[in-house]
């Protein structure tokens, strides 16, 4: 039997994303976001959401622009930091010794060592109570040569990407293989 537990903000994985942006005057910051996902398929587009307090939220409604670095599980560590402090009271980029990228696409930085990157122009702003939801249309993936499998995409056993459990506010690996999509439920029947 299941037990209702009230509503809440519970939904397995939740990705870590790291949103770069740059500030009014032209400095890097970096915020460590785990509201977001793909949005669209057509045009290619994702959705992160936050909190107006936070400093990134004001850069991003100013330049309309984003980047969207994916870390590591091994970079847990500057994941975590990039969300504990705010880049209104200190330059993160300095703080991890981590190096920032100017996006040739959009007016956002990227973080260099992190294996995957996603260069985002803001698409859509939607008011959602306490958050504000930006959708970004993904202009451009890049992707470390190494992390990229034998058919030239992502491996995601390479990248190794890490996951946050706001219930249990810890961070988590990827797990094992399950099967292939789109294939493994082929076989039941009607």
């Amino acid at each position: 039997m299941k037990k209702s537990i009230g509503a809440g903000t519970i939904l397995y994985p939740n990705p870590v994303l790291i949103v770069g942006s740059y500030d009014s005057q032209g400095r890097a910051n970096a915020m460590t976001v785990a509201w977001g996902g793909i949005a669209s398929s057509n045009p290619p587009s994702v959705a992160i959401s936050l909190r107006k307090a936070t400093y990134t939220h004001g850069n991003i409604t100013e330049r309309k622009a984003f980047t969207i670095s994916i870390p590591s599980e091994a970079q847990a560590k500057y994941a975590d930091y990039f969300g504990i402090k705010s880049g209104r009271n200190e330059d993160k980029f300095a703080a991890t010794a981590l190096t920032p990228v100017k996006s040739e696409i959009v007016d956002a930085p990227y973080v260099q060592e992190f294996p995957l990157v996603l260069e985002c122009r803001l698409l859509h702003v939607f008011e959602l109570g306490l958050h504000t939801q930006f959708v970004g249309e993904i202009m451009d993936v890049k992707v470390d040569e190494d992390m990229l499998g034998e058919e030239g995409k992502p491996d995601i056993k390479k990248i190794r990407p890490f996951f946050y459990d706001h219930s249990g506010f810890s961070y988590y690996g990827i797990g094992e293989l399950l099967g292939k999509a789109y294939t493994i439920g082929k076989d039941i029947s009607h």
